[in-house]
This record gives C-alpha cells, sequence and structure tokens, in this order.
C-alpha cells in the first residue's frame, strides 16, 4: 500500500484524532492506504474490503464521526468531491454508474464520517440497498411519520 507521512509543519490542530481513529491515521499519514485524492480538506482513499474494484472511502480531514457532526461548511466541499470521486469511478473505470453512500453510527465500521463510492455496473449481484425493505402501514402511517419529521425540521 502507498503510504504518506505527515507533512512538514502538521500541527495536527485541525480536529484529527491520531491515535485514536483509523482513518485519522490515514489522513496523517501514520498508517498504509491507497490514497487516490487529498486536498486541504479531504482525502480519499481504496476501501480495504471492496464491494468492487475502486470502491472508494471520501473521509473529511478533521475528525467528525457523522453527517450530524459535520460543520455546515463542509457538507458542500465534501460532496463536491463525492461527485468528482463517482465521475472518475464511472469514467476510468469503465463502469456504467456508481453507488454513493454512507452510514451513520449504525453499520459505520469506522467512526469517522465516509462516504463510499463504489463502481456499478448492471448484474454486478448488488442488490437495492443491501436489505429488505419495509412498507408503510398505508397512507395515514407515511402521513404521520412525515409530520414528525417535518416537526423535527422546524
Amino acid at each position: 500500500m502507498a503510504s504518506r507521512r505527515r507533512p512538514p509543519g502538521d500541527s495536527r490542530q485541525d480536529g484529527r484524532v491520531p491515535g485514536a481513529c483509523a482513518f485519522c491515521r490515514i489522513v496523517a499519514g501514520d498508517a498504509p492506504a491507497f490514497v487516490v485524492l487529498e486536498d486541504d480538506r479531504c482525502t480519499a482513499f481504496l476501501d480495504t474490503k471492496p464491494l468492487f474494484p475502486g470502491h472508494t472511502l471520501l473521509v473529511p480531514r478533521a475528525h467528525h464521526e457523522t453527517l450530524v457532526d459535520l460543520p455546515p461548511s463542509m457538507v458542500g466541499p465534501l460532496f463536491e468531491t463525492a461527485q468528482r470521486i463517482a465521475a472518475a469511478v464511472e469514467g476510468a473505470l469503465g463502469a456504467a454508474g456508481s453507488f454513493v453512500a454512507m452510514n451513520n453510527r449504525v453499520s459505520q465500521s469506522v467512526p469517522h464520517l465516509h462516504v463510499h463510492v463504489v463502481p456499478r455496473n448492471p448484474k454486478d449481484g448488488l442488490r437495492g440497498f443491501f436489505w429488505p425493505r419495509q412498507a408503510y402501514e398505508g397512507e395515514t402511517h407515511a402521513a404521520e411519520v412525515a409530520a414528525t419529521l417535518r416537526a423535527a425540521l422546524g
């Protein structure tokens, strides 16, 4: 694996948790990774257990556990970078499309926000969102859930 070391002068005063977080160690260059992109806000590297070759993880350089924890000023830059990676995965790897997803806490194997960008092709074996779907009990139930979410959003 390609490994980078922290650039000279990097004070790590940017919210990273180098000793505690596997992704912070990759960002700092203290753990090996096949890095595909680094900039001042994000780092992207290949997943070590990919769904398909090219499965990339995009992380903010600063440690944020979930999307809810990410400062609003970082949401745009993170997803602009995810957009660029999706285009690269599709174009450079000849994929027909891509799957872009993230987990918040549940199913999040590393507690550092990360966006999965996975190349997809017809008949590649993945089905839906990888889990069974559950229907609403009816239109009344759906309306109640929508109202609950609207109220929570203010």
